[in-house]
């Protein structure tokens, strides 16, 4: 539901996390960082970027219980945006429209959001993540 919500603002799914009410700051503070936990899921994610800073970059730590799959259904937006995820603990599966990637400790895949996305932890460990999200907004709309 939140990523339909993030695409039809034109926006990533980081960004609905950010405190609006936070001051512009290019430092983020780790006791100044408040994570989200999905009720359903128990998949935990915290933004690490400075919130509210302007940048076409954001990075968000995630933490995929065990047993878990996440699905997004990504719609089409005004703006390009990348992602990287970088696996510090665990493995995870991401599937990306009908592709499959397996990443274990260490990996990093880059990838477009422009089709849905899922994300499965098989194992019986939490698995923890870096995501690094790039924004940038289409020619269309620059204009």
């Amino acid at each position: 539901m939140l990523e339909k919500i993030a695409s039809g603002l034109g926006v990533s799914l980081a960004t609905l996390f950010d405190d609006a009410s936070a001051p512009i700051n290019p430092v983020s503070r780790r006791a100044d960082r408040t994570p989200w936990r999905d009720p359903q899921s128990g998949y935990i994610r915290r933004n690490i970027s400075p919130a509210n800073f302007p940048s076409p970059i954001q990075v968000v730590e995630i933490v995929l219980p065990a047993g878990v799959r996440v699905a997004y259904e990504t719609a089409a937006r005004d703006v390009s945006i990348h992602q990287q995820i970088w696996v510090r603990e665990g493995t995870i599966e991401v599937t990306l429209g009908s592709v499959i990637y397996r990443l274990a400790e260490d990996d990093c895949l880059a990838m477009q959001l422009n089709e849905p996305t899922a994300f499965r932890n098989r194992t019986r460990k939490p698995a923890r993540y870096i995501v690094v999200i790039a924004t940038e907004r289409s020619r269309a709309s620059r204009r």
